[in-house]
C-alpha cells in the first residue's frame, strides 16, 4: 500500500510524520535508542517481517534519522546508526512514552523512565526552553511562521476562537 506524502504539507507536525513514517518506523527508533543498530537484531526484537524491516530502515535512511554502515565485508552487513536528526526524536519518543506509561494499568508497566545519576524515576513534562514554564493546551497555542498564507491564518484564528476561547 502506497503511503501518502506529507512532505508538502506546511504542518511541521504533519511533515515530521513524513519522516518518521509509521508506528514501525517509531519502534525501530526505540530500539536503537535502547542501542540495537543491526538488522537481525530490529528483527528479533520487533518480530516484524524482514521486508517490512527493510522498508521501514531504507526509509528512515533516507529521512535522514539513520545512518547505513558496512560492519561486515562478505556477505555485506550494514548496522543502523542514529544521525543528529535521528537523536532529536528522543524528546518525541519520551513524550509518547510517559504518555503511554500515564494511560495504561500500573500493573502492565515493564518499563519506567529513570535519572541515569539517581536511578530514580523521571516525571516528564514539556517545558519551554526559555521560560520553564510547562506547555498546556491552555497556555498554547499556534502563531503564523514565515510561511503562512491565508488558509493558515484562517486556521489559527478558528483554533484561538473555538479550542481557545480566544476571540478570532
Amino acid at each position: 500500500m502506497q503511503r501518502t506524502s506529507f512532505s508538502d504539507f506546511k504542518c511541521p507536525a504533519a511533515r515530521a510524520l513524513d519522516s518518521v513514517g509509521d508506528w514501525w518506523s517509531m519502534l525501530i527508533l526505540r530500539d536503537a535508542f535502547q542501542g540495537l543498530s543491526r538488522f537481525d537484531e530490529f528483527q528479533k526484537s520487533l518480530g516484524v517481517a524482514p521486508n517490512i524491516l527493510t522498508r521501514r530502515l531504507k526509509h528512515l535512511t533516507e529521512k535522514g534519522l539513520f545512518e547505513r554502515r558496512l560492519y561486515h565485508q562478505r556477505p555485506a552487513r550494514y548496522e543502523y546508526r542514529l544521525t543528529d536528526k535521528g537523536r532529536d526524536f528522543f524528546p518525541v519518543l519520551m513524550t509518547l512514552f510517559s504518555w503511554g506509561s500515564r494511560h495504561i494499568p500500573e500493573e502492565d508497566l515493564a518499563f519506567l523512565l529513570g535519572d541515569n545519576a539517581s536511578g530514580k524515576e523521571r516525571q516528564t513534562m514539556l517545558v519551554d526552553a526559555r521560560t520553564g514554564e510547562e506547555v498546556t493546551p491552555e497556555n498554547t497555542s499556534l502563531l503564523a511562521g514565515p510561511a503562512a498564507d491565508d488558509e493558515v491564518h484562517q486556521r489559527i484564528a478558528r483554533m484561538r476562537a473555538c479550542y481557545l476561547g480566544i476571540d478570532a
